[in-house]
């Protein structure tokens, strides 16, 4: 007997962004009842406590994990079985990283949607620091929005600014919406034109932008499902690729040195054990978006960019070999 999904909603943050609050109004509203007994974990206990007695609903067990070694495979299956539940509501805390959670969660849990809330007073003093901001950019890498609260503090043309930079770091496809003490919204609406040509025969990414094509080509894949792309990358020799492949791709910086990391695409190369590790090259090569085992809690169904080499060639080193992601 196949084993039920559970679908899980994700809502993340640094602590006093406005989880707790956005998690009540959300719990409060009958449409979001969908008839399933519902597990609420709060990873991160703040001012705010929950209000079970205003829920539109009921069927609702609230279950603190306290300590991260409590964020674990055989417990959460158990406050599954303990619950009963046909859906998950997870209040995550801000300093723990997203792959923890990833690690930790059931086969049958699967992630349905995150959302990210911060606090207009702080977001700019959180942007500002490594550490913080790094955490941040973790946040908002999974989150299709993110509700900046007390928005009358970055209600400017430069702090907007600041704050599309930020996430566009993090994610392209993440919107940003700003709530203000009256409860009215305000959408960001400005602008992310790509710097390449998504429908050129071949699209040609400049060596500087590998980055940004990276994060689109994650955020919005079945746009370069087919497609034929060219760019320049090092080599990366794992067996995580899988047989007869390789990864080609680059160093990416999302806030400070201490957050470098190789990001690239799987790719199909039947003559790729001629390739050295981290030799320079010039690929051209077919986009499929289809499962691989390397995309295994980052994307559902584990389904991502795969690539097919057409023509691999040696590359030049550039003079910034470090790209951004935005």
């Amino acid at each position: 007997m196949a084993t039920r999904e559970i679908p899980v909603y994700l809502f993340v943050g640094m602590l006093e962004s406005g989880k707790t609050k956005f998690i009540q109004e959300t719990m409060e509203d009958p449409q979001f009842d969908s008839g399933d007994k519902t597990l609420l974990l709060v990873c991160e206990e703040g001012e705010e406590e929950y209000d079970p007695e205003k829920f539109g609903f009921g069927g609702v067990t609230v279950e603190v994990l306290a300590d991260k070694a409590e964020l674990n495979t055989p417990n959460l299956q158990r406050l599954e079985k303990k619950s009963g539940c046909g859906r998950v509501v997870i209040e995550y805390n801000g300093m723990w990283l997203l792959q923890d959670l990833a690690d930790a969660l059931p086969p049958n849990w699967v992630l349905y949607q995150c959302l990210a809330t911060a606090d207009g007073t702080t977001i700019k003093t959180y942007a500002g620091d490594n550490a913080l901001r790094s955490l941040l950019l973790d946040k908002l890498r999974a989150s299709e929005l993110l509700v900046v609260n007390r928005a009358e503090q970055v209600n400017d043309e430069e702090s907007r600014q600041l704050i599309h930079k930020l996430v566009r770091q993090a994610s392209r496809r993440c919107d940003i919406a700003y709530e203000f003490l009256d409860g009215s919204v305000a959408y960001d609406d400005i602008p992310d034109p790509l710097p390449f040509d998504v429908n050129a025969p071949v699209i040609e990414i400049p060596d500087e932008f590998f980055g940004v094509w990276y994060m689109d080509c994650m955020d919005d894949m079945k746009k370069y499902d087919g497609k034929t792309v060219k760019f320049l990358a090092q080599v990366c020799q794992t067996p995580q690729a899988g047989k007869d492949s390789f990864v080609p791709g680059r160093f990416a910086m999302t806030c400070c040195v201490q957050d470098i990391q190789f990001v690239g695409f799987p790719c199909r190369y039947d003559d790729c054990k001629a390739l050295k590790q981290r030799d320079w090259i010039t690929l051209t090569a077919k986009v499929n978006c289809k499962f691989h085992p390397i995309y295994k809690g980052q994307t559902p169904d584990s389904v991502g960019p795969v690539l097919t080499a057409l023509t691999v060639a040696p590359g030049k080193k550039p003079v910034d070999d470090v790209v951004m992601f935005s």
